[in-house]
């Protein structure tokens, strides 16, 4: 088994997985909780068209998607926080733009694009040493932003008309949030992919859930679901030549069920 350690591309994917981890697992809890999964779903979506950007001219699309995710955040939160629209129209629009955008910039890129699957269903194992960096440098972000705002987040999250009489400023911090879930949505891109990240941002958070009761045990937990998760799910892939995005997301699932088993018959 301690063979896989000598490859490289593997080392990069267990690195990735562990910073994917710790993002997802912090900024999953917010998610769970402020029930913000379709939201996440609009902004994953939007990352789309960063990536055809990147493929039309030629730079890694990966930070492609990280310029049209946080553009997507911060377009729901301004026509939000004016009232301009219904939140669940703009999501839909964000999601249909960024998919719609990134069709046709594919479309008008040269050549083909070889390795354009792994972002809509995760590859892991493709993990670059600068995608690593970039995700290692989003981690340090959410870590000092959530570090630096958490008694806000936590106000926002359970109570946000009570926020707002005690004077914070509430949809600064939305923003401010909605920008980190754009950065986590981009480091699980390349585990999962565009189309499974929904799945891996709120399961391990939601399992989570069950069994915490404060939101930084939460949040410990959820990493620690979702490191599992990532690490076993890569190596069960690797042995049985499996798909890894899909088969990081089925052992959530099946993590899932057992936990909601688990904890129905401790609670009866």
């Amino acid at each position: 088994m301690l063979e896989i350690f000598q490859y490289d591309f593997m080392l990069n994917a267990i690195l990735a997985s562990v910073l994917a981890s710790i993002a997802c697992g912090i900024i999953g809890t917010y998610i769970v909780i402020k029930r913000l999964v379709f939201l996440s779903g609009g902004i994953s979506h939007s990352a789309y068209g960063g990536i055809g950007l990147g493929y039309l001219f030629s730079f890694n699309p990966i930070f492609g998607a990280v310029g049209s995710s946080i553009l997507g955040a911060i377009f729901v939160s301004i026509m939000r926080k004016n009232k301009l629209e219904n939140e669940d129209t703009l999501i839909g629009i964000i999601w249909a733009l960024g998919m719609a955008l990134g069709v046709m910039f594919i479309g008008l890129s040269p050549g083909y694009a070889p390795d354009l699957m792994s972002y809509l269903f995760g590859n892991i194992l493709t993990v670059s040493k600068s995608e690593l960096l970039l995700m290692a440098i989003a981690n340090v972000i959410i870590i000092f932003l959530v570090s630096i705002f958490f008694k806000q987040f936590q106000a926002i999250t359970f109570d946000e008309e009570y926020a707002r009489t005690i004077g914070l400023k509430v949809d600064l911090y939305y923003l401010i949030l909605f920008v980190l879930i754009a950065l986590t949505i981009v480091l699980l891109i390349k585990l999962v992919g565009i189309i499974l990240v929904i799945a891996l941002l709120t399961i391990p958070a939601a399992i989570s859930k069950m069994f915490s009761k404060s939101l930084f045990t939460m949040m410990i937990y959820s990493i620690l679901f979702g490191l599992t998760f990532t690490v076993v799910g890569l190596l069960i892939s690797y042995y049985l030549n499996l798909p890894s995005g899909s088969t990081i997301i089925i052992l959530s699932v099946i993590g899932y069920f057992i936990a909601f088993t688990i904890n129905k018959f401790v609670n009866n």
